[in-house]
């Protein structure tokens, strides 16, 4: 299961991840309208996202620890993080439309979900923490999902 304790990385990952959205909801694209999103998805979104949280901060197994070839996955994790802040920082740049919030960075489709997603996997595998990883995978069943559904409505949109 894994071992109850605060996680400083937890900590890290989520203030990586929830700054750039909080500068976001000020810096929303032109068109953005989040009322044709599946419902299921969506759901799965929101329970996941609470369980990812939560799950990152409260096992001390995410905090770095001795080296081993197993902390290779924290490596990852941490080079998808700041993939996605970079990601970020093109966006914050760019014209900010609907195609740039949706865009594909270093050939990792819609990667404004699907790096951070990954990045908590990754974390969840370091941690050998079955719950952060079971809530990822329903964390990004709802939030790709989500992301997908907004580029394929671009798509005809632009067709």
């Amino acid at each position: 299961m894994g071992h109850l304790g605060f996680s400083y990385v937890g900590l890290l990952f989520l203030l990586m991840l929830f700054i750039p959205n909080l500068i976001w909801t000020k810096n929303l694209p032109e068109g953005y309208n989040a009322e044709n999103e599946s419902k299921f998805l969506r759901i799965l979104e929101r329970i996941g996202q609470v369980l990812t949280s939560g799950s990152a901060l409260i096992f001390s197994d995410f905090n770095i620890r001795e080296w081993t070839p197993w902390s290779c996955w924290l490596i990852a994790a941490f080079i998808l993080m700041i993939m996605y802040e970079l990601w970020w920082l093109r966006y914050f740049r760019s014209k900010q439309r609907l195609s740039d919030f949706y865009s594909a960075f270093l050939g990792v489709p819609v990667a404004g979900a699907t790096l951070p997603v990954l990045a908590f996997l990754f974390l969840g595998i370091y941690g050998k923490v079955i719950l952060l990883i079971v809530s990822v995978i329903i964390l990004g069943i709802g939030h790709i999902g989500i992301h997908l559904q907004h580029k394929q409505e671009i798509k005809k949109k632009s067709l």
